[in-house]
């Protein structure tokens, strides 16, 4: 017995060698940890259980039947982030270049059973060179069942990629598929052809990094998060998974953070201008509110005239959707659409209560938005919202003109509480604008016509740009003191914890795509 011990702690211990030191040594050298270093700086530590890991692929051709290292060129199993779950499945670059083959394949595809039939969060770590070649179809068809697992696990539970080496062709399509995807600047490429089919088809001179890097994705809205090497992108997956719940039954875990849930913003008195055409940064604001003043930025450098945003309010996760006053001064556009009906989705797939502070002059205006569609792609957002049934409640700053206003989660689509600070203008659109329109002959036709339009747009504020027009006509429930605002945020999201809502049934909403 003894023996056979020594025997199996053998082969476990080849397993974990990866191809070998010469194999390890050539995967620092492109600056990039080992497979097992990377998974001790995931989990929390001796907590990893790997299953399979002495499995070998059935391959018999091109030189395949000589070389069968166990596990295949990837490692699954589970371990534990601060004490909760987690699925994993990496790649490990040092044998076969992280390739996918058959058996690679199906040990990713009982993993991700695994944590959707026991309800635990999945994260991959992505180092590979795309499908097997030398296993043809069979390697195709590992990929299809990985996507087809995506899909199904969508909003059961959290599905988190982590881009730490390159991902071409079709296998850049999981990732896309998951919930959130990291990259790490400078090893990381996603591209599904690669530089070599781009310049033999387009002639275009390109690198890797210029066509499908770290910096690209971010501004493209492909990757949340990008980070500059690879342990403070791993601390930071650690970070968003103690955000989330475990899946779409359970709640954020709570955390005592010690940050009084009345405490005052007093700072907000002077951080946001009164004069609703001085730009502030809206990151500031959030920093006054949330627990502690910290946050979780998505998708950063995409469309940043809207933050999004997850962080803890008394100690619960919320998501935060925010216009940004010093990005085209807040307005909505095409992608800040899409970006902010993606979080609002991914927030009401796992029960975080989202909050949405508004500060919005309306879409932005030009042919370039219009014939790019931002009808359909504003309707995004617009649907997102009133399909999400966690608890939600509005906070408008300053501006909320005309249909962007409808669409920031108003009273009108769902919204269950609705504030507004004094400085708040809720209108079809700008006084200047609508005296424009509605005295447009009396103007035209005045002696002294900056004269009357001055007096026609004072007379316009008055009468429906006052700060409690909104109140008196129950389209906000209060208007409060700004230093208030996280003490009302805490106290609402606290009686609304206890929410419930429903739909008449459907096979599935058909949302504009």
């Amino acid at each position: 017995m003894r023996e056979l011990v020594r025997e199996l702690r053998y082969r476990h211990d080849q397993a974990r060698c990866g191809g070998g030191p010469r194999a390890t040594e050539q995967q620092h050298a492109r600056r990039k940890l080992t497979v097992y270093e990377r998974l001790d700086l995931l989990l929390d530590p001796g907590s990893l259980v790997e299953i399979e890991p002495l499995r070998t692929h059935r391959a018999t051709r091109f030189g395949m039947e000589r070389r069968k290292p166990p596990g295949d060129g990837v490692v699954t199993g589970w371990g534990t982030i601060e004490g909760r779950t987690v699925f994993v499945y990496a790649h490990d670059f040092r044998i076969f270049g992280g390739s996918l083959g058959e058996a690679h394949a199906q040990k990713i595809h009982k993993v991700m059973d695994l944590a959707e039939s026991t309800g635990a969060p999945l994260i991959s770590l992505n180092d590979g060179a795309g499908a097997r070649i030398q296993e043809g179809v069979t390697a195709l068809a590992g990929y299809g069942g990985i996507f087809r697992r995506n899909v199904r696990m969508s909003g059961v539970v959290p599905q988190i990629s982590v881009m730490l080496g390159p991902c071409a062709g079709g296998a850049a399509y999981s990732p896309a598929l998951t919930d959130f995807v990291f990259m790490v600047r400078d090893v990381a490429q996603m591209f599904v052809t690669g530089p070599d089919v781009v310049r033999a088809v387009t002639g275009e001179q390109v690198t890797h990094d210029q066509l499908g890097g770290a910096d690209v994705h971010a501004t493209t809205g492909v990757a949340a998060f990008v980070h500059d090497e690879e342990a403070e992108c791993l601390r930071a997956v650690r970070y968003l998974v103690s955000l989330l719940p475990a899946n779409n039954q359970e709640t954020p875990p709570v955390v005592a953070t010690g940050d009084p849930p009345d405490r005052r913003t007093e700072a907000l008195l002077d951080l946001v201008p009164a004069d609703p055409n001085r730009s502030y940064d809206m990151r500031r604001v959030i920093e006054e509110i949330v627990d502690d003043g910290e946050f979780l930025e998505v998708h950063e450098r995409w469309a940043g005239n809207v933050v999004c945003a997850l962080a803890r309010l008394d100690g619960s996760t919320v998501g935060i959707v925010a216009n940004q006053p010093q990005m085209v001064a807040g307005a909505l556009d095409i992608a800040s659409a899409e970006k902010a009906a993606r979080f609002v989705q991914t927030c009401d797939a796992f029960n975080i209560p989202l909050v949405t502070l508004v500060d919005v002059p309306g879409f932005l205006p030009g042919t370039g938005q219009e014939h790019g569609g931002i009808i359909r792609h504003g309707a995004k957002l617009l649907y997102a919202y009133c399909a999400a049934t966690v608890p939600r409640v509005q906070v408008i700053l300053r501006k909320a003109y005309g249909g962007a206003y409808i669409v920031m989660d108003s009273r009108s689509i769902g919204a269950d509480l609705s504030f507004a600070w004094p400085t708040n203008e809720i209108a079809v659109m700008g006084a200047e604008a609508a005296a424009n329109v509605i005295f447009r002959k009396e103007i035209s036709a005045a002696d002294d016509p900056e004269g009357v339009r001055a007096a026609r747009i004072a007379e316009y504020r008055r009468e429906l740009m006052h700060p409690y027009y909104a109140a008196e006509h129950g389209l906000v429930d209060d208007v409060i003191d700004p230093a208030d605002t996280r003490a009302v945020l805490t106290r609402a999201l606290a009686v609304l914890r206890t929410k419930r809502a429903s739909f008449p049934y459907a096979k599935h909403g058909n949302p504009p795509l």
